[in-house]
């Protein structure tokens, strides 16, 4: 039970020290960097890349090229989205006194990537025709993807945002290298974070190798590697849902035990 516990109890306030958080952070910036690779493939662009997209809608304004930055204006649109529907469903499981809000977003992000399977088949025959909600799903679902690990976290983690992780190793690399000349006991000394370093060279690394694996993927079995991305995410959010759904369970069960102790004493 204390494990069970251990597990559900990561909702907005994760720590470091937490090792299914972090497993859960490699596992979705695994998912995450294949995911945006099969993107590129399709689109030929990184839906996950919100800097990017915002410079290149700033570029299109400043040359006149209205029709290229809307469209970039929808796809910024598209991962906010994402991001406000993936938290909006952890904010009611919250408010359920549910512990699998997080899980019920994964399975959902789940389907909508078998859905991208779908509309990426489709490209192939009707380019212009499926291209523009391939795009908007694929930044639909990053902008879930991204979400879940940041909000399980408390905004230490993200599973997409790799500028940012790549920032954090560097701080925590000057960190490492700085020499503390003298102790000062006015001024704390230069302390790195070992293990929040390791935890972001793995993410980092966990994104790469996902690249690697969808690239790859997605050039040899084409859109239908969309199936095991796809169910690998499902049965990550299967366990903690499960877990509400056997909680739940026990509560109805103890209702209905209680109701027949309650009329058998009442018929005595």
């Amino acid at each position: 039970m204390a494990r069970h516990f251990h597990i559900t109890r990561l909702l907005d306030r994760g720590r470091f020290n937490d090792r299914v958080l972090r497993q859960l952070g490699w596992a979705m910036a695994f998912i995450a960097g294949a995911i945006n690779a099969g993107g590129f493939l399709a689109v030929h662009r990184y839906t996950s890349h919100i800097s990017g997209i915002v410079s290149g809608m700033a570029d299109a304004w400043a040359t006149g090229e209205i029709r290229l930055a809307l469209s970039l204006l929808v796809m910024l649109c598209c991962f906010v989205g994402g991001a406000m529907h993936s938290t909006w469903l952890i904010l009611w499981a919250r408010r359920q006194r549910l512990r699998g809000g997080y899980g019920v977003s994964m399975m959902e992000e789940a389907l909508l990537l078998l859905v991208f399977g779908l509309l990426g088949a489709g490209l192939s025959l009707h380019k212009g025709l499926f291209t523009p909600p391939t795009v908007m799903l694929l930044c639909f679902i990053m902008g879930m993807h991204n979400t879940i690990v940041t909000k399980l976290s408390g905004g230490l983690l993200r599973s997409t945002h790799m500028t940012g992780i790549a920032t954090d190793l560097g701080i925590e690399l000057a960190k490492m290298s700085y020499y503390n000349r003298q102790a000062n006991p006015r001024v704390a000394a230069v302390r790195s974070n070992r293990k929040k370093f390791r935890v972001y060279a793995l993410i980092l690394l966990s994104f790469f190798v996902g690249g690697v694996v969808g690239a790859l993927g997605f050039k040899h079995l084409g859109f239908g590697f969309t199936l095991p991305l796809a169910l690998f995410l499902f049965l990550l959010g299967l366990r903690p849902a499960w877990y509400d759904v056997k909680l739940r369970w026990r509560w109805w069960r103890s209702r209905q035990f209680a109701r027949r102790m309650s009329a058998v004493e009442q018929g005595g």
